[in-house]
């Protein structure tokens, strides 16, 4: 879904890590979008949360609903100057890419892990066959969620300050079911349905979008009054 919704902006995405499930599919996967003038975060960050699905599979005989979940981060990319990263916190492993059956993709040692000793923050990047960029890759990851982090501490004492909270879509809670029997699609935060999940899922986004954009910056306005 997000990936069609870069093509229709005509941003660029770039898969930076995946992770797959012992299932099949995908366990995780980061991507970087990146846009020229930027505002790629000022429309994807209402976004985070936990993604609902109700579907019945193919492998189902009785037809009955099944029920999963995503949960959906956006963070911001984060430049060296906003988060400083002292060299002696990390602890840099270098590897063997490993591929299926735990055969070597390649015969260098390109697979870069970087351990954040003070945060515990570990990232794993092995996508790439050069080990630098591969390091580039992790250190972005790290810088990301480190500010996130940071952004979250700055969140909660405001909080506390105004002894008032804006709603910004807390992860823990579900933001939105995609519900395929009725081809509805809820988000919950601003109570929105829409009834066509195949053209969302294609990237038909915006109007989702504006929508939330709509009410969050009406409910930022209300707390600063």
């Amino acid at each position: 879904m997000y990936s069609r919704y870069a093509e229709r902006m005509r941003w660029k995405l770039e898969i930076l890590s995946t992770s797959d499930a012992a299932a099949g599919g995908f366990k995780e996967v980061i991507a970087l979008i990146t846009a020229t003038g930027g505002k790629v975060y000022s429309a994807l960050k209402y976004e985070s949360g936990v993604h609902r699905v109700q579907r019945v599979p193919a492998t189902e005989t009785q037809g009955r609903i099944h029920t999963s979940a995503a949960t959906v981060v956006v963070l911001p990319e984060v430049e060296e100057v906003d988060v400083k990263i002292e060299d002696k916190d990390l602890e840099i492993k270098v590897s063997r890419s490993g591929g299926p059956g735990g055969q070597s993709v390649n015969t260098t040692d390109s697979a870069v892990q970087i351990l954040h000793k003070p945060s515990g923050i570990q990232v794993r990047c092995t996508d790439e066959k050069s080990q630098h960029k591969n390091k580039d890759k992790a250190m972005k990851i790290l810088r990301a969620k480190l500010f996130e982090i940071e952004r979250l501490k700055q969140e909660i004492a405001e909080r506390e300050l105004r002894r008032e909270q804006v709603k910004s879509g807390d992860r823990s809670d579900k933001i939105r079911t995609y519900n395929f029997p009725q081809d509805r699609l809820t988000d919950h935060r601003i109570g929105l349905t829409r009834h066509n999940i195949k053209e969302t899922l294609d990237g038909d986004l915006d109007p989702i979008i504006d929508a939330l954009r709509t009410h969050f910056q009406a409910e930022a306005l209300k707390g600063q009054s």
